[in-house]
């Protein structure tokens, strides 16, 4: 199999991860800080990292620590964003209007890079916005405060996204990996020791602790990390579509683990977001096709 489809494969079970940690997170932070939550999150992401990459360690300079740090901004805005969304919506309506990234990057590159994407990554985008909107809109339209959060998160993510695809093709961006999450870390830290209503550095509950596990191992060191490493075969907008299961897997486990409903909107969104990604996938060659048609005349 080629990296690129093992790839494909390794992030579809990351959005998994990543789907169910948006219930994990309502759970962990209901009675907790986000920013202290945010911070055991990468901090115990950074130390399991720091384990599984060590010989990476040996590599580290000056070079890959400044580029952690440029990725770990825009990923710590994005993460907080989205988790002051998760505690102003439901988790299953948060973790569709995340799933906006995926216009938002060719948007973003078409303004700020002059780059144009080809045309079946735009026709997957607006079919894939098409089957979030089915989902998320409501009757009047309206807007909650937890979608603006959630919506600004997904620019933030879309920026680190592009970063990512874009130091990827000149650096081995395994190196940058711990650096990165010791940043977010830090950053955290920062933002929730200059917070005062960031209290309850050791909280009691066990939801806090096993969300703090959960999210670190599985939906931050593991998914984080292979996205990066996928970028090198992979680019933004794919993989932003590839993200598109989340919300799926994100309403089921809402609906198991908080008690959500599903809908028939979920199933029709669903199913444009899933035909969505077939079509980012698919090769157009025209040449094979003009050769095919010659034969069968």
């Amino acid at each position: 199999m080629e990296k690129k489809n093992v790839f494909l494969v390794l992030l579809v079970l990351g959005t998994a991860f990543w789907g169910i940690s948006f219930s994990i997170t309502k759970l962990a932070i209901g009675h907790a800080s986000s920013l202290i939550f945010l911070f055991y999150r990468f901090l115990a992401a950074a130390v399991v990292l720091s384990v599984i990459f060590s010989k990476h360690l040996r590599q580290i300079n000056r070079e890959s620590i400044k580029t952690g740090i440029s990725l770990a901004v825009p990923l710590t805005l994005g993460i907080y964003l989205q988790t002051l969304g998760i505690k102003h919506s439901s988790a299953s309506q948060c973790s569709f209007v995340a799933g906006t990234c995926v216009i938002i990057i060719p948007l973003l590159k078409a303004i700020f890079y002059n780059t144009v994407a080809p045309a079946k990554i735009w026709l997957a985008a607006i079919i894939a916005l098409a089957g979030l909107s089915v989902i998320s809109i409501n009757a009047n339209f309206s807007v909650s405060l937890g979608d603006l959060y959630t919506i600004a998160g997904a620019i933030a993510f879309a920026v680190y996204l592009i970063k990512v695809e874009k130091l990827s093709k000149v650096q081995h961006i395994a190196h940058t990996v711990v650096p990165m999450f010791a940043a977010c870390a830090i950053i955290t830290c920062c933002l929730a020791l200059a917070d005062n209503t960031s209290t309850g550095w050791l909280p009691q509950n066990n939801e806090f602790w096993m969300g703090v596990v959960y999210c670190s191992l599985f939906s931050t060191a593991y998914m984080y990390t292979i996205s990066n490493i996928s970028q090198r075969y992979l680019s933004a907008e794919r993989v932003a579509i590839i993200y598109l299961f989340e919300p799926i897997f994100g309403a089921i486990a809402a609906c198991f683990i908080l008690g959500e409903h599903l809908t028939w909107r979920l199933f029709l969104g669903g199913s444009l977001i899933f035909a969505a990604t077939l079509i980012s996938e698919l090769k157009f060659d025209r040449k094979a096709i003009m050769l095919e048609a010659n034969a069968i005349d």
